[in-house]
C-alpha cells in the first residue's frame, strides 16, 4: 500500500513537470559569428529578430575585421564569418562558401574642425588626389589637396587590422591592396573614426555604419564626410551631393550614383555549404530578414543576387 502511494506521488510529480515545461526542454543551439565591422550592426539586428522566432537559438557575435572572420571560419572557430570584400579563389579552394546578403560602402572622413572644411564640402576631392595622399604620398598638406594656400599637414589614418574596408578603399584608389595604403594604422572601424574625430588635421575612411549615427542619421559627432568629386570638374554638382544623412547616401548607393568600389556587397561565409540552424539563419537573412536592412543603413541587393544566394543555401 505504501509503495502504491509513493508511485502515485512520483507519477503526479512527473505529469506536473511535463505540463510545466520542465521536461522535454529543447536544447539551445549557438551560432558563432565573427568578422567585418561593416556587417556587425546588421548582424546584431538580425540576431534580435531571428531569436524572436527561435528563442532556443543563441548567438555569439564578435567584430574583429573581415580577415579575422574568414580565418576563424576556415579554422572552425566560428560557424559564420562576416566578410566585407570579395572572396578570393584561393580562399574558396580552402572551403570558403559565401553568400552575399546586403550592401554598403566606405566613405572618406575628415574632422569637423578641418581648416579647409568649407572647400572640401563644396569641391570634394578627386580620386587621383586621394591616391596621392594614401598611396604615392606626394600630397602632404590640406592646401595641396584642395588647391588653397593652407599649409596644414594632412595626418593620414588607415586600418591596422585586415579588413574589407581597407581593401575596398584601396581598390577605389586603383588596383591596390590594403598593404599599399600608407598612414598611421588604427584597429577597427570605431578606432579609425575616433582617430579622425580627435585630430582636426586627420583624414580617414569608414564603413557608413560607423561614419553616420544610426539614431540621428547624420555623420557622427566630430566627423564630416568628404564628398567624392566623381566627374573631376573641381566641384560637387547636385547629383554628387548626397552625404548629409545616412538615408541620402544609402539611396545614392542603391541608385548607383555612388561608385563600386567604394560601395560593395557584404558576405556571410561558412566552411563548406552550411547545414542545420546555420543554413536556416542564412536563408532567413535573404528572405524575411531583408525587411530590416534599410532601417539599419544598408542597401538591399538586386533580386537576382538574392536569388543566387538562395540557390546556394537550398
Amino acid at each position: 500500500m505504501k509503495g502504491k502511494i509513493i508511485a502515485t506521488i512520483l507519477i503526479t510529480i512527473f505529469i506536473t513537470a511535463l505540463f510545466s515545461g520542465c521536461v522535454d526542454n529543447p536544447e539551445t543551439e549557438t551560432i558563432r559569428v565573427s568578422g567585418a565591422f561593416a556587417l556587425y550592426p546588421m548582424m546584431l539586428k538580425w540576431e534580435e529578430e531571428y531569436k524572436k522566432l527561435h528563442p532556443n537559438v543563441k548567438f555569439d557575435i564578435q567584430a574583429g575585421g573581415a580577415g579575422k572572420g574568414l580565418t576563424d571560419t576556415l579554422g572552425g572557430l566560428v560557424d559564420i564569418g562576416m566578410v566585407s570584400r570579395k572572396i578570393a579563389a584561393s580562399e574558396e579552394e580552402k572551403g570558403a562558401y559565401w553568400i552575399s546578403v546586403t550592401k554598403d560602402a566606405v566613405v572618406p572622413t575628415a574632422n569637423k574642425n578641418n581648416p579647409v572644411l568649407a572647400q572640401l564640402k563644396a569641391n570634394g576631392i578627386k580620386r587621383d588626389i586621394f591616391e596621392k595622399i594614401y598611396i604615392n604620398e606626394t600630397i602632404k598638406t590640406w592646401g595641396q589637396a584642395t588647391g588653397t594656400g593652407a599649409t596644414d599637414k594632412i595626418n593620414v589614418y588607415t586600418r591596422s587590422d585586415a579588413c574589407g574596408a581597407a581593401e575596398t578603399w584601396a581598390a577605389y584608389l586603383g588596383k591596390y591592396r590594403q598593404e599599399n595604403l600608407n598612414g598611421v594604422g588604427v584597429n577597427g572601424d570605431p578606432g579609425l573614426a575616433e582617430a579622425v574625430r580627435q585630430d582636426k588635421l586627420g583624414i580617414g575612411y569608414n564603413n557608413i555604419g560607423f561614419a553616420y549615427d544610426a539614431n540621428t542619421r547624420k555623420p557622427v559627432g566630430g566627423i564630416e564626410i568628404i564628398p567624392l568629386d566623381l566627374n573631376g570638374n573641381g566641384k560637387i554638382d547636385q547629383n554628387e551631393s548626397f552625404y548629409g544623412t545616412m538615408d541620402e547616401i544609402v539611396e545614392a548607393i542603391g541608385a548607383g550614383k555612388y561608385p563600386s568600389p567604394p560601395a560593395r556587397d557584404l558576405n556571410l561565409v561558412t566552411k563548406g555549404k552550411p547545414t542545420g540552424i546555420v543554413n536556416d539563419f542564412i536563408k532567413w537573412t535573404l528572405t524575411d530578414g531583408q525587411q530590416y536592412i534599410p532601417e539599419q543603413g544598408y542597401i538591399i541587393l538586386p533580386q537576382s543576387t538574392i536569388n543566387d544566394g538562395l540557390k546556394k543555401v537550398e
